[in-house]
């Protein structure tokens, strides 16, 4: 198998094979924790005022926004795990809109295999994967943050066989100016409990398949059998 790495959307328009992008800060953590928490489907658009217009077409469906990682007016839940997992989303759809992870999915190319992927179900991911033994699987990081590219290589070892030590690859995110912002709790809708639920690996059994329908992108639960078990409190 050929394991090919990109980063953003430049990078993801060459992405040959099975195709996996990664967003661990923070929007395909959210979208874990909502299919974890019982939402149906999370649905991803490029903009806010999509976000609003399809949310307003599904009765019962929530809204989870950011714009350059701030808050949206009038959207209640930013683009957080932490609010994300508070929410009553049993049987909903969550909406997202984000600046990074959500237009580089819209930019993988037709035809290909999809998967959304964070630290949260990676392991889970890689063996959705190699379930379909492909010839060639694509990293993507959705952009050059070192939690999404610690992720990428998180899974590459495990597509490999390999046995990562994910706190080894997270050393550089952990010691950077950006990390000690987030974890004061100074950045608006982002909540420092943010951190820790993103950056535990491997919590839930499930890989997030991606399809395309007319308006959206469509992420769902492809559930498997892991040895760890998901903890939702």
């Amino acid at each position: 198998m050929d394991i090919v790495h990109a980063t953003g959307i430049e990078g993801v328009k060459r992405a040959r094979g099975t195709v996996v992008v990664i967003d661990v800060l923070r929007s395909f953590t959210v979208s874990a924790y909502a299919l974890a928490g019982g939402a149906r489907e999370c649905l991803l658009v490029p903009t806010t005022a999509e976000a609003r217009q399809l949310a307003a077409r599904i009765p019962g469906s929530i809204v989870s926004a950011e714009e350059e990682g701030l808050p949206v007016e009038g959207i209640a839940i930013s683009n957080s795990p932490t609010q994300v997992r508070a929410a009553e989303l049993k049987g909903r759809t969550l909406i997202q809109r984000s600046s990074a992870g959500t237009p580089v999915m819209a930019a993988v190319p037709r035809g290909r295999r999809m998967f959304a992927a964070s630290l949260v179900v990676a392991r889970s991911t890689a063996q959705a994967c190699l379930l379909r033994q492909p010839t060639t699987v694509t990293l993507v990081a959705s952009a050059s943050f070192p939690e999404d590219q610690a992720c990428l290589l998180y899974l590459d070892a495990l597509l490999r066989g390999h046995r990562p030590e994910i706190g080894h690859l997270l050393r550089p995110l952990r010691n950077s100016a950006r990390y000690k912002r987030f974890a004061s709790g100074d950045w608006p809708g982002f909540p420092p409990s943010d951190l820790d639920l993103a950056l535990t690996a491997d919590c839930f059994d499930f890989a997030m398949p991606v399809t395309r329908l007319s308006a959206c992108l469509r992420v769902t639960a492809a559930h498997l059998t892991l040895r760890r078990r998901p903890r939702l409190s």
